[in-house]
């Protein structure tokens, strides 16, 4: 059966349990209470849904809250609490049914069962759901015997959940620690000799050391190599764009212009903030243009250059104002506000191609410990939005102004975010998320009203569509019609506007 070939439901079931490639895959976590399971599972998620991988986690003490409303005491985790037992199994369950739907109905194709996993029966259970559903199954274990690590973990993150709302610090840490302990006699860990067969990675002490086995495909290779980059150590990332450059005053956009007088002001109060910051070993990334690589002169930091980091191409639009552009190229200025994400300009690049750019800055980040990033709106959008685990439809439009410094701190399962303005004034780069998915200037001049259709379409020398409009005497002539004798990809264009009226 061809990949994209549509088939039965029937069929789909009777070979539900063949694996194909791009089946999809369940990441299960392994290990004991307080060992960053959830932290894991909620910064995978965060990184596969930003590269585009759709991606669900399963928390099932989540579900096991929601089953019982009320937390007393450690007690409920007991081996012999046969209810405890039963009511924890009924939330495994309905947590691996949502998987199921998540998966198989909904498009998902990751989904992150976050549980503690400690015993080889329960993982058995787990692969055999996955293989009767056509699942890949990716154990993920953390394991830690650091006792500092693990008080830090119960402090910064299990004293702050729904359980312990209404204890005090020494309660909640001593109820804690006797929870762990009613799992720590029936763990079993992934044993390189009895699970040879299953493919998993173990994080052992906070990324001392790593052990892998049986890797399956390109989704479990991405995994294991961003779990060997992150790390906890404490840290700030500060995020700023260049101060304001010469083609930001005159309303351009793209370009390699150099910066404005009150560019090269900013460029000074960020030299001045940084060094009252006090960061220990900052490093300091700039993209290769000239108004990031002016900006970072004047932080008396050495800074290195990344081709990564650079603007979104803007392709023919290069150094155009936007009026310029829903002048010049009406047809293109509308498809981008319907999916400014996924939109590409003519021989330049979209959000999505930008992410893509940008994973390996990603990584390195995740390695690194206190960094300044300048670069540019885009890119810092694209940054800010994995950082913040925002949509693709919201990275877009995330506000990102000129001479204002983000510092990131990553917290328990999040990232604090600080907002810094250096009190130098700067034009107003942000263009709002349109009320509807043409702007009105731009419906009324290409597509209204409806009467006025599309009659003829070319291509000019750059590649750009030209779009001429007329009012034609009879307004219900077929699109198909008015589109003959256009390539295949214009009409799909057009056929895409068309849809909007």
């Amino acid at each position: 059966m061809m990949r994209g070939s549509s088939r039965s439901k029937s069929t789909q079931n009777l070979d539900r349990t063949v694996c194909m490639t791009n089946c999809p895959t369940l990441i299960v976590t392994v290990g004991l209470p307080a060992r960053g399971k959830t932290y894991i599972s909620k910064k995978l998620t965060r990184y596969l849904n930003w590269i585009g991988v759709p991606t669900r986690e399963f928390n099932v003490g989540q579900y096991r809250r929601e089953c019982v409303k009320i937390y007393k005491s450690f007690e409920f985790f007991r081996p012999d609490n046969e209810e405890g037992l039963k009511i924890r199994q009924q939330c495994a369950s309905a947590a691996l049914n949502d998987v199921r739907q998540y998966l198989a109905d909904e498009g998902g194709q990751v989904a992150v069962f976050d549980a503690t996993n400690t015993t080889r029966e329960r993982r058995q259970t787990i692969t055999a759901f996955a293989e009767q559903n056509g699942f890949k199954v990716f154990f993920v274990e953390s394991v830690c015997e650091d006792p500092v690590v693990i008080a830090e973990n119960i402090v910064q993150v299990k004293l702050g959940s729904p359980d312990y709302m209404n204890c005090n610090t020494e309660e909640a840490m001593e109820d804690f620690k006797k929870r762990i302990e009613c799992y720590e006699n029936s763990y079993e860990t992934l044993d390189e000799v009895w699970d040879r067969h299953l493919s998993y990675i173990k994080i052992i002490d906070v990324g001392r050391r790593y052990l892998v086995n049986q890797v399956q495909d390109h989704i479990q290779s991405r995994i294991v190599y961003y779990l060997m980059n992150i790390h906890i150590t404490p840290r700030s990332i500060y995020l700023c764009r260049h101060g304001e450059s010469d083609l930001n005053v005159k309303g351009c956009i793209g370009g390699d212009s150099g910066l404005s007088p009150r560019g090269r002001e900013f460029a000074k109060y960020l030299g001045k903030f940084i060094e009252s910051q006090d960061i220990s070993d900052l490093k300091v990334w700039t993209s290769q243009m000239k108004r990031t690589i002016q900006t970072a002169e004047a932080v008396s930091v050495p800074y290195e250059q990344w081709k990564a980091l650079n603007e979104i191409d803007a392709g023919v639009c290069e150094e155009m104002m936007y009026e310029e552009i829903q002048q010049h190229y009406p047809l293109e200025f509308a498809l981008r506000d319907q999916d400014k994400y996924r939109y590409r300009y003519p021989k330049g690049e979209s959000y999505e191609d930008l992410v893509q750019r940008l994973e390996p800055v990603i990584m390195e980040l995740e390695r690194q410990e206190n960094v300044l990033v300048i670069c540019h709106q885009a890119v810092m959008r694209c940054l800010l939005a994995y950082f913040l685990d925002k949509t693709a439809e919201e990275l877009p439009y995330l506000k990102c102004p000129l001479h204002t410094v983000l510092k990131l701190t990553p917290v328990a399962y999040g990232c604090k975010v600080e907002s810094i303005f250096l009190n130098v004034d700067a034009v107003n780069t942000h263009r709002d998320r349109p009320e509807v998915g043409i702007s009105t200037k731009t419906h009324r001049n290409v597509v209204a009203p409806v009467i006025n259709i599309i009659r003829n379409i070319s291509l000019t020398n750059d590649g750009a569509a030209l779009v001429s409009v007329s009012c034609l005497k009879n307004p219900f002539v077929a699109p198909d019609d008015m589109l003959k004798g256009c390539s295949r990809r214009l009409q799909g264009r057009c056929r895409r506007l068309l849809i909007l009226l």
